[in-house]
Parts: structure tokens; C-alpha cells; sequence
């Protein structure tokens, strides 16, 4: 008998085509204790948004991605979603504020060649440097410091800041990279805020950045 066909949609057909935004708004997380659940994520400083009754929903700062957790909201096993991503720009930063806070962190860590080693990466490459921490439940969290995007991640017209300390994070590396840059021309760069601006675009898009 032979093999139904199956026809395989022509993409190429679609190029150009304008696509419907699909954006990841939030995520649900499976906990055993709600309302400590809940002491937890306040205790964390994330943004407590408006939710119907019973269900609770916290947006970590800069993020444009939320959790939920409630009654009944997800048949999980509580505790059973790890290593959720939480991108930061200074890990190091990012764990003293939550250690401030209360909250138990992992010490910052990086993988070499026989897995994790402790510290961040020596060459402070972006992806390379983490930390993890995990709710009462423990569904956990990994941070992750990325200062400059693989290419094509972030639409080079559409670059944005998160947070005042993103931004600030993000100026402090120009700044290096611009005084090299002035070192290289011999004097001081009059247009240093174009230059600046070009350097951060380049950052979160992934593209080359001016020298």
C-alpha cells in the first residue's frame, strides 16, 4: 500500500508576508503553597500585577514576561520547572541585590572543559557566567549575565533598555570601549554620542561594533 503524499508547505511563498505577533506574556509555575508562594515572589521584588481572584502573577523587573501560580492553574508536579532563564547584565550585581533581599543564591559560576567551575567566566564572555536560586517549591531560577546578543536575536530597530541599571550597565561598557576608541585616534572623539549609541545598538543586536 502505498505511502500517503504529504505536501510540505512552500515558505518561501510566505516571505514577506506580514506574520502575527505571538508574544510569550507569562508562564505558570506549579506550586504546593500558594500564599508562600506568593511571600516569596514579594520578597523577590518582582512587579505583583492584577490578576483574577486566586491567581497570583509577579513580573520580574525589566522583563516582559510574567509568572503565574494559583489553585488548580497547572497539573505539574510542584517544584518541577528548573533552570528557568532570568537574563541579567551584571551577575554579579544582579546576586548581591537578591542576597540583600533575603534570598539564597548559589555562588556565580561558569562551565570550562569538565563542566561548572566556580566564578564567572575569566574572559567575561556573554552567556558564560551564572548563578541559581530556587523557590520555597523548588522550581528554580537561573540568572545568566549576556551583555552582548548572538547576531539576529534582537531587531536592530527595535533595541531597548529594560531598566535604568541595564541602561547604566550598558553606558559603563561603551565608556571602556570608548576610551580604547580614543586611544586608537589619538584625541578626544567630539561625536562621542553617536558612537556611544552605535556601541549599545551593536550590543543587543549582535552586530560589529565601531572601533
Amino acid at each position: 500500500m502505498a505511502s500517503p503524499k504529504v505536501e510540505i508547505p512552500n515558505n518561501d511563498a510566505r516571505e514577506g508576508a506580514a506574520r502575527v505577533d505571538m508574544k510569550l506574556e507569562a508562564i505558570v509555575i506549579p506550586v504546593s503553597d500558594v500564599e508562600r508562594a506568593a511571600d516569596f515572589y514579594r520578597k523577590l521584588r518582582w512587579r505583583q500585577d492584577v490578576t483574577p481572584l486566586g491567581i497570583y502573577q509577579f513580573t520580574p523587573p525589566g522583563s516582559g514576561c510574567s509568572v503565574q501560580f494559583g489553585k488548580s492553574l497547572t497539573s505539574a508536579t510542584p517544584g518541577s520547572v528548573q533552570r528557568t532563564y532570568l537574563i541579567v547584565s551584571d551577575i554579579q550585581a544582579a546576586r548581591d541585590e537578591l542576597i540583600a533581599d533575603g534570598i539564597e543564591v548559589g555562588e556565580v559560576f561558569h562551565f570550562g572543559q569538565n563542566g561548572p567551575e566556580s566564578g564567572p567566566d575569566p574572559q567575561h564572555r556573554s552567556y558564560s557566567s551564572f548563578a541559581s536560586f530556587s523557590d520555597p517549591d523548588g522550581n528554580t531560577w537561573l540568572l545568566q549575565e549576556i551583555t552582548t546578543r548572538l547576531p539576529g536575536r534582537i531587531d536592530s530597530g527595535e533595541t531597548s533598555f529594560g531598566s535604568a541599571s541595564d541602561l547604566a550597565n550598558a553606558m559603563r561598557r561603551a565608556s571602556v570601549a570608548h576610551g580604547k576608541h580614543e586611544e586608537l585616534i589619538g584625541g578626544r572623539d567630539e561625536n562621542w554620542p553617536d558612537w556611544y549609541a552605535a556601541y549599545m545598538a551593536a550590543e543587543q543586536t549582535g552586530a560589529e561594533p565601531p572601533q
